[in-house]
């Protein structure tokens, strides 16, 4: 053994016990402290669907949404007529949603009247004159107003909030609808809940104020007097406080609080402050906000930065209030109050207060994301168990193993001691894939387990093929020490192309995709990556290694398929026609399920919520027996851990909603009747997957498609990339049109499917094209549909090869997996063989189709 492949040796043994150790935080939870925090701290996540996580319901204040709006519209219709030289007074409303505003006299009226008209279509107002009083104008939203803040508010805090957890770092969350102001959020793992409560709560209403003149004025005497009359206490709204003190402040000023934490006590200090009413700035403003370190004591601070618009605003009234103090108020509370010393220009801001890390954090998340509407209540923290059960992800690695070791079965007995060294790199990619989503602290679903079904497919067809490529060159006579070396140097550019091909997918799917998309497109791009390592050193590393203590005396393979001369091109009339047919039946499905006319789940749907409590303890292995044997379907059920509550969600269907709690309790009651299940709550939910989801998801595959097309175009022809992605929306199509024909319920975890498939197909053609192109170049003169002819019967049988260990490891999960993934191990079954088909039958004729010559 010489002293290259001796370093070669041993770089890979260092990589594979770097690799183990970053993984052991992962499963063994016992790990020390040290280890964890060099080797990958935060370790491997698994999503809501493989561990549970927090259950919470929150509930929109709809009624404070009203009034937040009318106290924006009512201060601003104030400011207004301040410029033009009409001054109005704030007047105390007993009505929440009426706004009441004196005027300095009659006169006014009617200019005030037609400004509203003309400038505030939102507002209704109603003039109070009476002789020998001042004018009031009563100010309250028109009920268009109202109706829109109701349809709306929820829906915005609903993004708002998938936002600030995408941010937060909490991957796969769910987060849908309920009811008419509800919002209901499933975060899988979360490690410190308190945090994530707040940040989900906090409105961060970001407003900028003048410190008011308050010589004269001694607050705390003030607040004293309020305290001691009863008009105010602690912890009441400091609205309350103002009212009570209204008559002793200046006009248009009020009362806030200031919190500090003493650097040195480390206890809170509450200062107040009169502050002028007048907003000069809100959150809108602000386009982002980071996390910074600095200042006397070395602490955390919130960097703004501003909009162009915002910037203008900020340098104008700093240069106006220069020696003043401008306070920066986040939910009615200073943060900090600097003294203005010249005038700022840049548009950038800074907020500082004896901040934590984790608070400057937070603080920086929802004002990059933006304000909530309107104040979020928690009403329900609970927690949930995995949305599969545990029976089901029992089912679904006994499947995949079983899957595995068949997979493992055919490599041997098919490609012998090469079959070995395959098995031996695909494990390798495993075991590095696991180490790459510890160390970027991924969180893993079932649509990344598919991600990894596909990584692991395309990681033995990187192998099959330059096995294929050692056979060809054997047959013509090489030896087998040249034909080692000939398959790996021809079969490189065949792997680099399909795999940069899909990670081009990936990669968009990950910039543009939203939740399981994203967790799919992470594990991918890390199994591409690591399958060019295994297949193309460590593969070629083994066959050095072992050909240098015992040299290959032969090669023996195994063959399905000596030599084929079929002829595809002669039928590719009657494909076009077959396949046309399906892809009109797919575009039918698509239409449909657009419309919301198909068989959807409650993850498009919506549908509706009910949470039973139990009597005594129960598995979820029962329950989910007892919904297989029953004819009601949609069904998805949780349990609430160490509670004895079941989460029953039902998609939306006219045919059971109407007696959806008799017809579930009919079910409980029939066989589990001893557990004594009783109805808790039923509300409305909405689908988990909302448009704006769907946009970036149809955004991203549209991208995808782009990319590979440029690629293909670059390395190959223009016609080549249309070619492959006309080919690969053929099978996402044929598959879509077979599970609507069969009545397949659409969720989440099937299209987790056609984008595997989607992956898996577009990785078959261009190996296909691969092929074309080599024997185009070595034969100029031949026609194209020979040249087509020749190169697919040349890859047939890696063709072959490959579908059946794609077939034996999804054939396991189809009959071995369980009801939950049944449904995706089908369409994945479906996809295969429509893969392999389109990339014969459709990808290769398309080209004589596409191209101008037929040389």
């Amino acid at each position: 053994m010489n002293t290259s492949l001796k370093l070669k040796l041993g770089l890979l043994a260092s990589v594979v016990v770097l690799t183990i150790f970053t993984i052991v935080p992962s499963f063994y939870s016992s790990t020390p402290d040290w280890w964890k925090k060099y080797m990958a701290p935060e370790g491997l996540r698994l999503g809501l669907d493989l561990q549970g996580g927090m259950h919470l319901v929150l509930k929109v204040n709809l009624e404070k949404a009203q009034e937040n709006t009318l106290e924006f519209a009512a201060s601003d219709l104030k400011d207004t007529l301040a410029e033009k030289s009409i001054s109005a007074v704030r007047t105390p409303s007993t009505d929440p949603v009426v706004a009441i505003l004196t005027l300095p006299n009659t006169g006014a009226v009617e200019q005030v009247q037609s400004l509203i008209s003309d400038d505030f279509p939102d507002i209704e107002a109603n003039v109070e004159t009476k002789e020998g009083a001042f004018p009031r104008i009563f100010l309250k939203l028109k009920q268009e107003k109202i109706d829109f803040i109701k349809n709306h508010a929820v829906d915005q805090s609903l993004e708002i909030i998938r936002n600030r957890i995408d941010q937060f770092g909490v991957a796969e969350p769910v987060i849908i609808r309920q009811g008419v102001d509800e919002i209901v959020v499933q975060l899988p793992g979360v490690k410190d809940p308190e945090r994530a409560m707040k940040l989900l709560g906090d409105t961060a209403q970001l407003e900028f104020k003048m410190v008011g003149d308050a010589a004269g004025v001694d607050l705390q005497s003030l607040i004293a007097q309020a305290k001691t009359s009863g008009q105010w206490q602690e912890g009441e709204p400091i609205a309350k406080l103002n009212r009570a003190m209204q008559a002793s402040l200046p006009d248009n000023t009020s009362i806030h609080f200031e919190k500090n934490i003493d650097p040195t006590t480390k206890k809170e200090i509450v200062t107040p402050l009169l502050l002028e009413n007048k907003t000069l700035m809100t959150g809108d403003m602000v386009k982002d906000a980071q996390v910074r370190i600095g200042g006397t004591f070395n602490e955390p601070y919130v960097s703004l930065d501003l909009t162009g618009r915002g910037g203008k605003v900020f340098a104008n009234l700093t240069e106006k209030n220069v020696g003043r103090r401008m306070a920066i108020v986040l939910d009615g509370i200073v943060r900090s109050a600097p003294v203005i010393r010249e005038r700022i220009l840049g548009g950038s801001a800074q907020i500082s207060g004896s901040f934590t890390h984790e608070e400057a954090s937070d603080l920086a998340i929802v004002l990059r994301v933006g304000a909530l509407p309107a104040p979020v209540d928690i009403i329900q923290n609970m927690t949930v168990g995995a949305s599969l059960g545990q029976d089901s992800i029992n089912k679904g690695l006994t499947s995949g193993f079983f899957g595995t070791i068949l997979v493992i079965g055919f490599m041997l007995i098919y490609y012998r001691l090469a079959g070995v060294i395959a098995n031996v790199a695909m494990s390798l990619n495993i075991l590095f894939l696991f180490s790459g989503l510890a160390i970027l602290n991924a969180t893993l679903t079932m649509p990344g387990i598919a991600g990894i079904v596909l990584s692991v497919g395309m990681a033995v067809d990187a192998n099959i093929l330059i096995f294929e490529r050692m056979r060809e060159e054997y047959s013509l006579g090489k030896s087998v020490r040249s034909s080692i070396d000939s398959g790996f140097g021809k079969a490189f550019w065949t792997i680099m192309d399909s795999q940069i091909t899909t990670l081009i997918t990936a990669l968009a799917l990950f910039l543009f995709g939203t939740g399981p998309i994203k967790g799919f497109a992470v594990t991918l791009s890390l199994g591409i990556i690591f399958n060019l390592f295994t297949s193309l050193f460590c593969s070629r590393l083994m066959f050095d290694t072992v050909n240098s203590f015992s040299p290959f005396k032969k090669l023996s393979f195994m063959q399905i398929l000596e030599k084929p001369n079929l002829d595809y091109m002669k039928i590719k009339n009657i494909t076009f026609a077959a396949s046309g047919v399906m892809v009109l039946i797919g575009l039918i499905a698509f239409i449909q399920i657009g419309r919301g006319a198909a068989n959807l789940g409650v993850d498009f749907s919506g549908g509706s919520l009910l949470q039973y409590k139990a009597a005594k303890e129960f598995t979820m292995a029962e329950v989910r027996k007892t919904f297989d044997n029953s004819n009601l379907e949609g069904i998805d059920l949780q349990e609430v851990e160490n509670e004895n509550r079941l989460i029953v969600k039902v998609k939306k269907d006219e045919k059971t909603v109407a007696n959806l709690d008799d017809s579930v309790g009919q079910i409980l009651s029939a066989n589990l009747g001893d557990k004594g299940f009783v109805l808790e709550s039923q509300s409305e939910i909405g689908s988990s997957v909302s448009a704006v989801l769907r946009n970036k998801a149809i955004l991203a595959i549209a991208l995808s498609m782009f990319g590979v097309i440029v690629y293909l175009a670059l390395r190959f022809d223009f016609s080549f990339g249309l070619a492959a992605a006309a080919a690969t929306f053929h099978d996402v199509l044929v598959v879509l049109g077979i599970c609507w024909m069969m009545n397949v319920e659409i969720t989440l975890l099937i299209v987790t499917a056609l984008l595997t498939l989607a992956g898996y197909s577009l990785n078959d053609t261009v190996v296909i094209f691969d092929r074309i192109r080599e024997n185009s170049q070595k034969n100029e003169n031949a026609t194209l549909t020979a040249v087509i002819n020749e190169s697919v019967n040349q890859v047939l049988g890696r063709t072959i090869a490959l579908s059946l260990t794609v077939l034996l490891s999804l054939l396991a999960l189809y009959f071995l997996g369980g009801s939950v993934i049944h449904d995706f191990s089908f369409a994945m079954l479906a996809g295969v063989i429509v893969g392999t088909y389109s990339s014969i039958f459709i990808a290769s004729p398309l080209l004589t189709v596409l191209r101008k010559t037929q040389k």
